[in-house]
């Protein structure tokens, strides 16, 4: 009988890190899920390394908070966000772009970056394009886990339109048809298509 309620305060702790991560994600510009969670531990005085939440969880508080905070303004950001990337996509047609991320979850903020998929079989296609249209970028690399539970490093090039930064995906070869595990839950990212997007501002008009 001793163990239940300690197994009932370890959830009360387990859900206060969720919360403090959510809150931290949410007013802190912080995207990365493990790096919230660890500072929420932290601050709530508890080991950063056992014991933590799953991402999943973060993000349903996420959104609770949103919700309940984020009123009018999280909506138009939301909205603008989504414009900006149905713009993009449309100037990216050649490459089959897609969006993912929070934009396209509509966890999306005012510390939010568009996230594009573009789909091509040599990454200079890419650098070539922006530089054909005299589109400042920058380069970097991304690691993330795959569905194997090996790594792989994906080239990503950061440009600006619109007052939003856009980080696009490089995704070359066969291969990158499949999509990468979601950070939030594992299974493959949802992607969608500029039509997609465009039904998504249609429905926040109404």
């Amino acid at each position: 009988m001793a163990k239940q309620p300690a197994r009932r305060g370890g959830q009360r702790l387990r859900q206060k890190v969720v919360v403090e991560a959510a809150r931290i994600m949410a007013t802190e510009g912080q995207r990365n899920f493990l790096l919230a969670k660890q500072k929420a531990a932290r601050r709530l005085g508890l080991s950063d390394r056992q014991g933590l939440p799953s991402n999943a969880e973060v993000e349903l508080a996420l959104r609770e908070w949103q919700a309940v905070y984020g009123g009018e303004d999280l909506a138009e950001i939301q909205t603008t966000l989504r414009s900006v990337a149905a713009d993009t996509m449309r100037w990216l047609a050649a490459f089959s772009p897609r969006l993912v991320g929070p934009v396209l979850a509509g966890t999306a903020d005012e510390f939010s970056s568009i996230c594009l998929h573009v789909f091509l079989d040599d990454p200079d296609e890419m650098v070539h394009f922006c530089m054909e249209h005299g589109v400042d970028f920058q380069q970097k690399r991304r690691r993330i886990r795959w569905h194997d539970d090996l790594y792989r490093d994906i080239d990503v090039l950061v440009i600006e339109r619109r007052g939003a930064v856009i980080e696009l995906m490089l995704m070359v070869g066969a291969d990158a048809r499949q999509a990468p595990p979601c950070p939030v839950d594992g299974r493959p990212q949802i992607r969608a298509s500029v039509a997609e997007v465009d039904a998504l501002l249609v429905e926040a008009d109404y």
